[in-house]
């Protein structure tokens, strides 16, 4: 099973753990199990999600992309109940290359995407963080606190997109969607994962999954979904 089947499957039964703990743990317990969330981003309440980019130098745009980094992404408490209650949170990430044509139009030039994935692992009281580009995953680690999860989701990442030679000027915009799946997309997703959507069609369905899919509609009722959408624009640049 891929790293990445292997992340949607375990975050079910973690939504299924998470909502039945909090079903039956008193108020002080309850409290004890978001204690890491807040802990974590209790410093940086204050400070507000933010996307942004350093552009190479000069010299080395043909040959090197702009470093994207995202910061404060799971300071919002709407989020981290989302994450507790085991509902995983995307960040799609995209880079874009633009070059100025006539009569004020841009043209798109080249294009870069990749995802980052957060869960919260009830079981062990952990934050797992998950990078997929190009349908690679790559484990990014698991984390106690919330701010370190957090910092790992934002990290520095050189997109995999250097300027042209062009006699136009180009400029560099990223954009992040941030999304907490839905009963809806997790079902989606599961079936992308392993490739096959003929037993949902023909309505051959594991009742492990009715029952899973059960808890999620549940939560997703109870908590609702969250998408946030950043954007920045860099400098206009030429290369000769």
């Amino acid at each position: 099973m891929s790293l990445a089947s292997r992340f949607v499957r375990l975050t079910y039964l973690a939504a299924a753990a998470a909502l039945c703990a909090a079903a039956a743990a008193p108020a002080g317990a309850q409290a004890g199990a978001q204690a890491g969330a807040q802990a974590g981003a209790q410093a940086g309440a204050q400070d507000r999600p933010t996307l942004s980019f350093d552009q190479p130098a000069d010299s080395l745009l043909t040959r090197r992309g702009p470093r994207v980094r995202a910061t404060q992404m799971l300071a919002g408490d709407r989020i981290q109940k989302l994450l507790l209650a085991g509902f995983p949170a995307r960040f799609h990430f995209r880079v874009e290359l633009w070059s100025e044509g006539r009569f004020f139009l841009s043209h798109l030039e080249n294009a870069a995407e990749w995802d980052v994935w957060a869960r919260y692992l009830p079981t062990e009281r952990m934050y797992e963080v998950l990078q997929v580009q190009d349908n690679q995953p790559l484990s990014l680690g698991k984390f106690l606190v919330l701010a370190d999860a957090e910092r790992a989701i934002g990290r520095p990442y050189a997109a995999p997109l250097s300027a042209n030679p062009s006699s136009r000027r180009q400029y560099y915009q990223a954009t992040l969607v941030v999304e907490v799946l839905s009963e809806r997309d997790l079902d989606e997703l599961s079936r992308w994962l392993q490739g096959d959507v003929e037993p949902g069609i023909r309505g051959e369905a594991n009742p492990a999954s009715i029952v899973s899919r059960g808890i999620r509609t549940l939560a997703s009722r109870l908590l609702g979904g969250e998408r946030l959408e950043y954007e920045v624009t860099g400098p206009k640049f030429r290369v000769p």
